[in-house]
């Protein structure tokens, strides 16, 4: 089971972002563990400096802006 988290203080994209991971999963049948981080020393800590932040299994894959749908959902089938 993957692990991803959104990285972001609860901002709109970074709620959409969040939206998106969950309906590529369930549309692709993975289950996955979708998990928020706001505390902003641990999105430092990832050195995200824009959110919102993407890590799945602890690589960071995408920051700032809106994923785009066809990278969601690679993320969730790899």
């Amino acid at each position: 089971m993957k692990h991803i988290k959104v990285l972001g203080s609860g901002c709109r994209n970074c709620e959409t972002t969040a939206n998106l991971i969950r309906i590529a999963a369930e549309q692709a049948g993975l289950e996955i563990k979708l998990e928020k981080v706001t505390d902003i020393a641990e999105i430092m800590g990832y050195g995200v400096m824009s959110t919102p932040g993407v890590v799945v299994d602890e690589t960071v894959v995408h920051a700032g802006g809106l994923p785009a749908p066809d990278l969601v959902r690679q993320w969730v089938s790899e």
